[in-house]
């Protein structure tokens, strides 16, 4: 998906204009951009965690050459998904996995095409009937880690 797409789509959804969704969605984008510069970590709940991390000097080979040549450590910018877009990812996977069985099966073996959902069907949110978590009267304080 493109970030016209994403723009198209939601000024679709809140009947909006694309020109005012494209302003917000660009500010979005130079928000976190901003941060990472200033900040160097933006976690965003239920979504993720972008990261700027130093990579370490290392050793490589020209290919052309076959020398060994110096790369000098630089910054990275890592990105750690959240919960919710790893098990949503999860679930898609093995429902593309299971839609590719199916295809490959013949007519007598899909019994299973009834638990995946059918195109254009919404998907449960993951969590849905999940038990609430706990409170923090519930949760045991943390201790401190040890020095090693």
């Amino acid at each position: 998906m493109t970030k016209k797409e994403i723009v198209k789509t939601i000024a679709e959804k809140y009947s909006q204009s694309q020109v005012l969704v494209k302003d917000v969605v660009q500010e979005t984008f130079n928000l976190i951009i901003e941060t990472l510069v200033k900040e160097g970590r933006i976690e965003l709940r239920n979504f993720g965690v972008f990261e700027v991390k130093l990579r370490k000097a290392r050793r490589a080979r020209n290919p052309k050459t076959n020398d060994q040549v110096m790369i000098g450590p630089k910054k990275v910018v890592t990105f750690q998904p959240g919960k919710v877009m790893e098990e949503r990812a999860r679930h898609a996977e093995k429902v593309v996995e299971a839609r590719k069985k199916v295809g490959k099966a013949s007519a007598e073996d899909t019994d299973d095409e009834d638990d995946l959902p059918a195109d254009g069907e919404e998907l449960l949110p993951v969590g849905a009937g999940a038990p609430e978590p706990p409170t923090e009267e519930e949760v045991p304080a943390a201790t401190p880690n040890k020095p090693r």
